[in-house]
């Protein structure tokens, strides 16, 4: 009997201990907790090391789709960006590390009304197999760069992917223009950064808009080979876990 409460209280510790020292980050624990937005740390500044959007992202295990926890962190993935009037989210800009991003724009949505609508759809451990020989230029803000000026960088014009659904039914597609460029913003969260990290070009917002308005400045138009890539570094076809494998 009393090997058995010293064995009973061994577990019991070694559980607490496992308990305490989980990564709560790689977890859909607690959705309900996140309302605030993982804001980006230049390349020069500590503080990368422990920041999510820095740190590689976990795939969605099969026991984990089609479940509650899993609903409930995508709806508040959902929710936070509809509050935020963003276009899209990354689990990571939430501090979660986890393979899963959201794409959304509406008719009305006050950051991108010129590029029309983009339905909602939701990817899970996504990837890229195939895209476009011609790049579009784009000035990306992002929610995980707030007051930051807006940075041109290319995307492909259309791409092809593969991802899972909630229930974890593969999904294959394709997108263009807005959408493309959406997917493609969020994937790079996944790969890591922000386009903070890729552009070289950067105004502000006021700038932006009269250099538009005047037709001084390019906006979604093809871009040269020598404007940097948002995604530069990922190689069409491979998973994120491999993409942070290398």
């Amino acid at each position: 009997m009393r090997n058995f409460i010293i064995i009973s209280t061994l577990v019991t510790s070694m559980a607490l201990k496992s308990c305490k020292t989980m990564d709560v980050t790689l977890t859909l624990n607690n959705p309900e907790q996140l309302s605030n937005v993982i804001q980006q740390i230049p390349a020069d500044e500590d503080g990368r090391k422990k920041n999510a959007l820095y740190l590689p992202p976990r795939e969605i295990k099969t026991e984990e789709f089609n479940t509650p926890i899993l609903h409930a962190f995508i709806d508040t993935m959902y929710s936070v960006m509809k509050n935020k009037s963003g276009v899209g989210i990354a689990a990571n800009q939430l501090g979660r590390r986890l393979q899963i991003f959201i794409i959304e724009a509406k008719s009305d949505n006050p950051r991108y009304k010129v590029l029309g609508p983009v339905p909602k759809q939701i990817f899970i451990n996504p990837f890229i197999t195939k895209v476009s020989s011609t790049r579009k230029n784009f000035w990306h803000g992002c929610l995980s760069a707030n007051g930051e000026k807006r940075g041109n960088v290319a995307t492909y014009e259309w791409i092809e992917y593969t991802c899972k659904d909630e229930k974890g039914n593969i999904q294959t597609g394709r997108l263009d223009g807005f959408a493309a460029v959406i997917f493609q913003h969020e994937f790079r969260h996944l790969l890591n950064g922000t386009y903070l990290d890729v552009a070289k070009q950067f105004l502000s917002k006021p700038e932006l808009d009269h250099g538009i308005e005047t037709g001084e400045i390019p906006f979604f138009e093809t871009a040269s080979d020598t404007l940097p890539l948002l995604i530069g570094g990922y190689t069409i076809g491979e998973t994120l876990d491999q993409y942070h494998s290398k």
